[in-house]
């Protein structure tokens, strides 16, 4: 990669694919079929989001490299579509999707060069945002789907870097969409100074960052006041 590329972000892209990618070979074919953790999905339904996640992407890449616009999807509805589609295909088409769609994304990206990885991109909610974004909007899918597959894998296999970055960006889009007044402190990090605003729930990063981007609350999350922390809006 050239000067400025957002080295934290691919190499992050990179672990969880290949975490997601570990934890889906551990998964039987017959246990795609079923519920996964997001409601009204099964696994293939997920299979065909994450690899449709990294085509739309790659779509951003091309923008990003070549400033012909080219959105993440053609309509509104496309997103969803092409989801519904990918379900009705096998599970071994699924699984060398998500592979190949995520190789081709990742060859976009190195085609980004120079002062074009601050070129501005619009994403599927209509954010436009400098072109180094694209992978980190990838690791978010990734690492937190792979916690989504039947049997999946856990937070507390995030790199820890990633895990505080993964935290601080829950909490920048909760507070700003949705206008949610909520700080936090990780109790297997640094002490924090104590003057965090509205409500404060403290426990492991890995813990904060679960119930920050998927509501699921541990046993080990305590707010400073009241009994649990609050119940968050869905995830953006």
């Amino acid at each position: 990669m050239t000067d400025g590329a957002p080295t934290a972000y691919l190499r992050w892209m990179a672990e969880g694919h290949e975490y997601f990618v570990a934890r889906l070979k551990a998964v039987d074919d017959a246990d795609l079929l079923g519920p996964t953790t997001l409601p009204g999905w099964t696994g293939r339904h997920l299979l065909s989001h994450v690899g449709h996640n990294a085509r739309a992407l790659t779509r951003l890449a091309h923008w990003a490299e070549t400033g012909e616009e080219t959105p993440m999807y053609p309509s509104p509805s496309a997103r969803a579509e092409e989801i519904e589609t990918g379900a009705g295909w096998s599970t071994a088409r699924l699984r060398d999707f998500v592979v190949e769609e995520q190789d081709r994304l990742s060859d976009a990206l190195g085609r980004i060069d120079g002062e074009r990885w601050q070129a501005s991109v619009v994403t599927a909610q209509g954010r436009t945002v400098p072109a180094t974004t694209i992978p980190w909007l990838r690791c978010r899918e990734v690492w937190i789907h792979a916690c989504d597959l039947p049997g999946g894998g856990d937070f507390t296999a995030f790199p820890g870097d990633f895990t505080d970055a993964l935290i601080e960006d829950a909490l920048t889009r909760r507070r700003g969409a949705q206008s949610v007044d909520v700080s936090v402190r990780a109790t297997d990090r640094e002490p924090g100074d104590g003057t965090a605003s509205g409500t404060v729930v403290e426990g492991p990063a890995a813990d904060l960052a679960r119930w920050l981007t998927r509501g699921i609350v541990s046993p080990r999350l305590r707010p400073r006041s009241g009994a649990t922390p609050p119940e968050l809006p869905a995830w953006l």
